[in-house]
């Protein structure tokens, strides 16, 4: 089997990210952007070796981003991003691999299909380029401050992407023929030299963290890619008094909604929120309402229920979690909840500090069966995903 080697470019300086150091080395859900990159390619069982080339000056940082990880000590790159290229193939002549994948720290979602096609590829071609076709309109803009001057024909037009994969003694070749020149990747010094250059697909989530918004689109990128999604359910129900003189309305999601009676609790009985609070302890296996606010405990006495709720949610924060989405189902024959679904939406949103469009209120009947058919109550239930780290 040919033996193939991933050389990580990670002698940037990152300035354009922001931050006291560069970018490679900032953390992106607990850990090193550097470290990410590497440890894809060290998962991949058709990479024998990971050789990372790093700034004069990164040396602490790296090892300290790379500590435990099986791995050649660096190498020092360049000036440029081509010089550290050539630095970096010419530590791997003595091993003489059959083939390289060059790719940028800063990508660190590649996937292990991309690096496939990759590798796949170099069996009909000197040099490989994981690329996207172009799906915006382009514009060529002239002047301070720049007008539109031209539209530029997007057809047969790709972003370009690593790891570009090459025959180790072309790309080294083409490398050294190529000192002095100014060229923004491999796969240009690859062309220069004469080489055929293959395009196969690439991924849109392999990006390169650049700025500041790339690095925010990476934490939430690895938050999908890491978290625990878990599932919580609520089941709550709350009797009609006998219509004393609070009797002329009930609340629900916080919202008061006329009635010709009260619901009885401890608290405001407000079942829907009731029922939510108990799927999100659900979800965090904490318990349920009753164990947090015990209902022979004065002070909770016609407390709103919201204080019940936010206790919940702030139980999620502390374990770094956040709530997906709530599917909340009241269950009465009166009064009509439609007219006010939205409200109880809002409400819920404003509590909670999620989007309403996450928040689904329904309300149905049991066709005059049971207690709540027969007008003596008000019973809720909810379904509830909590996101987890």
């Amino acid at each position: 089997m040919a033996r193939c080697v991933a050389l990580i470019l990670a002698g940037g300086s990152g300035s354009r990210v922001g931050g006291d150091i560069p970018k490679q080395y900032l953390t992106v859900g607990g850990s090193p952007v550097i470290r990410r990159t590497v440890e894809v390619f060290m998962s991949h069982p058709a990479i024998d070796t990971v050789q990372i080339v790093i700034g004069a000056e990164d040396t602490e940082l790296c090892t300290t981003a790379l500590a435990g990880l099986d791995i050649p000590r660096p190498v020092t790159g360049g000036a440029t991003r081509q010089e550290s290229g050539r630095h970096g193939l010419e530590a791997l002549e003595d091993s003489n691999p059959d083939h390289v994948l060059i790719h940028d720290a800063a990508r660190p979602f590649v996937d292990h299909a991309t690096i496939n096609r990759v590798i796949k590829a170099l069996d009909a071609a000197p040099a490989v380029l994981p690329a996207v076709p172009v799906a915006d309109t382009l514009k060529r803009g002239t002047g301070t401050p720049p007008f539109v001057s031209a539209t530029v024909d997007r057809r047969d037009v790709w972003r370009a992407q690593t790891p570009q994969g090459f025959q180790f003694a072309e790309i080294l070749s083409a490398h050294r023929a190529a000192a002095g020149q100014e060229m923004t990747d491999d796969t240009a010094i690859a062309e220069y030299a004469g080489l055929a250059v293959l395009l196969v697909p690439g991924n849109e989530d392999n990006f390169k963290i650049t700025t500041h918004d790339d690095l925010q689109r990476a934490e939430r990128i690895t938050k999908a890619m890491t978290g625990e999604t878990r599932v919580g359910t609520g089941f709550d129900v709350h009797a009609f008094g006998d219509g004393d003189a609070d009797g002329d309305k009930v609340i629900l999601c916080g919202i008061g909604i006329p009635h010709d009676r009260a619901l009885e609790g401890h608290s405001d009985a407000d079942v829907a929120l009731h029922a939510v609070t108990d799927a999100l302890l659900g979800a965090i296996a904490e318990g349920d309402i009753g164990s947090h606010f015990p209902p022979s405990d004065p002070q909770w006495r016609g407390a709103p229920s919201r204080v019940f709720l936010e206790h919940a949610a702030s139980l999620v924060t502390d374990r770094h979690g956040s709530i997906g989405n709530i599917d909340l189902t009241i269950i009465c024959e009166a009064p009509k909840v439609g007219p006010h679904r939205d409200a109880m939406r809002q409400s819920l949103s404003e509590i909670l500090n999620i989007e309403p469009g996450r928040i689904s209120v329904k309300a149905t009947t049991t066709e005059k069966l049971g207690f709540t058919g027969r007008g003596e109550g008000i019973a809720a239930q909810a379904a509830v995903t909590v996101r987890l780290p």
